[in-house]
């Protein structure tokens, strides 16, 4: 009989359409057989969604999306999106045969954010770190943009890429975003390591103004070692939304929580993005998970 984790309380309205989630079903959705061949043979050009992949450039994809994630991201009324749309970056050097990191950038919903309008913030520093870039989307737009409209895109976005080069199922992965982005980073993230469907090594937490995180970790139950994932807190000293005393009591939460490695990390700067904190972020959770 599948596993089921039933949500007990919601954590805020567009969780309260997530009352059942089929988590042994969500692995076999996102995973794909590890049987198939691993990726171009010597002297071909590796391929994505159709097109090629030049390492140190960026690809406006577009993916087909499951009945099972189309159901998924339609919960609570939302429209059937049959395909999905990410920007992926790839850094200089890129082959699918060896392994590399997946930052997954995640937006705000205000002012009617998407995460691909977020991706450019990032996809210079961290692919001078050595890693992809994801952000997804939809070709429609949602009624409601809940975590389950944001969860479902994004693991049919993970299984075009899973079912391209499969062994990309150990790549580790790390999440990232700003404001109510970096919020929804957590509660993804929680999400997803329930499943087992990928290797969590990073949150990066930008202009962050509430503990989201621990939140979803009590709801949905993790793996006990999900508590050692490294948190990167980045805090403009002049953030009027997230300011430094914001960033402490988030920290203070997560540690209070149980989450072991929690770092605040201030900057000269308002509501922002500064790339030099993205690249050391990175670094450090390489660093951590030895990879």
């Amino acid at each position: 009989m599948p596993a089921t984790v039933h949500v007990k309380r919601p954590l805020d309205k567009s969780l309260r359409i997530l009352l059942i989630v089929d988590m042994s079903r969500f692995v076999r959705a996102v995973c794909v057989a590890t049987l198939c061949l691993l990726g171009p043979t010597v002297g071909e050009s590796a391929t994505l969604a159709g097109q090629t992949v030049r390492p140190g450039a960026t690809l406006d994809i577009r993916f087909p999306v499951s009945t099972f994630f189309q159901d998924y991201a339609a919960a609570g009324g939302n429209p059937r999106p049959s395909t999905g749309r990410a920007l992926v970056s790839f850094p200089k050097g890129f082959d699918p045969a060896q392994s590399w990191p997946i930052l997954i950038v995640t937006s705000t919903t205000d002012a009617y954010r998407t995460s691909p309008m977020d991706a450019p913030w990032y996809q210079q520093p961290a692919t001078a770190e050595g890693w992809i870039v994801l952000a997804s989307d939809a070709t429609v737009k949602p009624r409601v943009d809940s975590d389950s409209w944001r969860l479902g895109l994004l693991a049919a976005a993970l299984e075009t890429v899973h079912k391209e080069w499969p062994q990309s199922t150990q790549w580790p992965i790390a999440f990232a975003g700003l404001s109510g982005g970096a919020k929804r980073s957590g509660v993804l993230g929680a999400m997803l390591a329930k499943s087992g469907a990928v290797k969590i090594c990073g949150f990066f937490f930008a202009g962050i103004n509430d503990d989201r995180l621990s939140a979803a970790y009590k709801m949905y139950g993790p793996p006990p070692d999900f508590l050692s994932v490294p948190i990167w807190l980045s805090s403009g000293l002049d953030d009027p939304i997230a300011p430094p005393g914001k960033h402490e009591h988030v920290r203070a939460s997560l540690v209070n929580t149980g989450f072991k490695r929690v770092r605040v990390e201030p900057f000269p700067g308002r509501h922002e993005i500064k790339a030099a904190q993205v690249q050391l972020a990175l670094r450090w959770f390489r660093q951590i998970g030895k990879f």
